[in-house]
């Protein structure tokens, strides 16, 4: 199977519709836990994101326009049965910081009185770096319960938290700790994991944000677009990652639902050449090639001749022959 459902060109990238990457406002949830993190800040864009497979951790890294002035956001759950406060996430992660980096030296450490009960607990401090200089942080810890999240600022020249562009940034930063993730959070949960190959992870959160598709598929351009993306990475997520008679069930049941998307019939066909069922294949190549017209505006039809799953039976003359007769794009 071929990632290229990642190369869709919609109207909203399936990839990055959670986090607008030059926006000022910036947000992240875990995909079944309550409670989100946002701040703002103004000039900087997302240049990072990351996701634990256990649906305990999400962060995002930012960088000025400057390039001098770093952000680092995330949100975690801490060890099962450990109750969190703001302080006693960011002493422990501080604990952490000294064990790898034992020249740290604590510049400052100060409260914010939130207004909603979570206050967030501050701490400045520099460290030496590779190349013999000096980098400065400044770290934001908000936590509640069994989650915490941490903001840290980072860069070259000294910072404090009182520096006015500083200050401004944590003068946003807040957690909600009743937020329910919604559809939109769960998609972006798992875009991060199938971007970065975690394919087994992702393949049950994108098949969970299925049955939580907003009527009108916002924010991708309808409901039917929704539904085929997120059928397609699902289904392509357990292909590749093993998976294929669940990646058959997921891709039958997409086309029960919508029988004209050719997308469909072309990951089934994959799914039988990983079983080496190419009679199977060849049919569904055949019916997803006579659909080609009701693509996505903006997608194409893979092409099979290089496609990983077809590649290993160039040896059956009989099949590739019929593979090479497909329609092609051009």
């Amino acid at each position: 199977m071929k990632l290229y459902s990642l190369a869709l060109v919609l109207v909203v990238s399936c990839s990055t519709f959670a986090q607008n990457k030059t926006d000022a406002n910036f947000k992240i949830a875990l995909p079944d836990h309550n409670g989100q993190l946002t701040w703002a800040a103004e000039g900087f864009k997302i240049t990072q994101s990351s996701a634990k497979s256990d649906g305990r951790e999400i962060g995002l890294r930012g960088q000025d326009n400057s390039a001098h002035l770093s952000f680092l956001g995330f949100l975690f759950l801490a060890p099962k049965g450990e109750v969190l406060t703001s302080a006693k996430c960011r002493d422990e992660a501080l604990a952490e910081e000294k064990r790898n980096l034992p020249n740290l030296k604590i510049l400052g450490t100060a409260e914010l009185d939130k207004g909603n009960g979570i206050p967030v607990s501050l701490v400045t401090f520099s460290t030496p770096t590779r190349d013999g200089s000096t980098g400065y942080h400044v770290h934001g810890f908000v936590a509640t319960n069994d989650i915490c999240g941490d903001l840290e600022i980072y860069g070259p020249n000294q910072i404090r938290d009182t520096d006015p562009a500083i200050a401004k940034i944590f003068t946003t930063y807040h957690f909600d700790p009743d937020y329910k993730p919604d559809f939109a959070d769960v998609v972006f949960y798992g875009q991060v994991l199938y971007d970065a190959k975690n394919f087994q992870a992702a393949a049950p959160v994108f098949e969970r944000s299925l049955l939580m598709l907003p009527a009108d598929g916002t924010p991708f351009p309808s409901v039917k677009v929704a539904r085929r993306v997120l059928t397609d990475e699902a289904g392509m997520a357990y292909g590749i990652s093993g998976n294929l008679a669940k990646a058959r069930a997921i891709f039958t049941t997409g086309i029960a639902a919508d029988p004209d998307y050719p997308l469909y019939y072309y990951n089934l066909a994959c799914a039988d050449a990983g079983d080496n069922k190419l009679a199977d294949a060849r049919l569904h190549l055949q019916q997803a090639f006579a659909r080609k017209a009701n693509l996505i505006p903006g997608e194409a039809m893979p092409d099979p001749t290089t496609d990983d799953s077809f590649v290993p039976y160039k040896g059956d003359r009989e099949f590739w022959e019929f593979v090479e007769r497909l329609p092609s794009n051009k």
